[in-house]
């Protein structure tokens, strides 16, 4: 098996612990209507998610781009990174961080004594599938990682059918902590109904 390939799976699995997805399906588990509000969400994801994502596959392997820049940007990545984390350690080992770590606190304290639900939060709640068509749709450009497994999906250079079914394979990775609760509520809506109920 080629190491793109492995590498895409690799990735998948990676984007599968998507924290901001968990929030927002709790968020929706909690509303009288979390079926369709999931639904639009979902499907908003899907959307940005596969149109973004064919956008750059194809776009990576008609320009070329990625076979003539990948031995100039793995040193330079490599670089970067190591220099990156010599930094940090320099930081915490001389505990020059200390200011952050007090600003960090107090922003903490802030949050704490405010207690207001996030931008994500306050729309869900409205209740309308529509409006978690355009947060899921907003919230799910590539990443880091969707955009590293889209350069190897590039460098695969499989025929499109194949590049294709690799995005989609993604996609569908990505939003697992949404669609299994949606395929519960399609295969056993008493039972997902009740958990939802004791999640309240």
């Amino acid at each position: 098996m080629s190491q793109d390939l492995v590498n895409v799976f690799l990735s998948a699995l990676a984007a599968t612990a998507n924290p901001s997805l968990l929030a927002a399906v709790t968020v929706m588990l909690l509303t009288p209507h979390p079926k369709r509000l999931m639904l639009g969400y979902l499907l908003g994801a899907y959307v940005t998610s596969f149109a973004a994502g064919l956008a750059i596959v194809f776009s990576l392997h008609r320009s070329g781009g990625l076979s003539s820049s990948r031995h100039f940007l793995s040193p330079l990545g490599d670089v970067i990174v190591g220099a990156v984390a010599v930094a940090v350690a320099v930081a915490l080992a001389t505990d020059r961080d200390a200011p952050l770590r007090a600003w960090r606190a107090r922003r903490s304290e802030r949050k704490t004594k405010r207690e207001r639900p996030s931008w994500q939060e306050r729309m869900l709640s409205k209740g309308s599938a529509r409006l978690t068509f355009i947060v899921g749709a907003l919230l799910s450009f590539p990443g880091v990682t969707y955009l590293n497994a889209l350069r190897h999906i590039s460098a695969l250079d499989a025929p499109a059918p194949v590049a294709v079914l690799l995005v989609v394979f993604f996609c569908a990775m990505q939003q697992l902590l949404l669609e299994l609760p949606l395929l519960s509520y399609a295969f056993a809506p008493e039972w997902t109904r009740d958990a939802a109920a004791r999640t309240r």
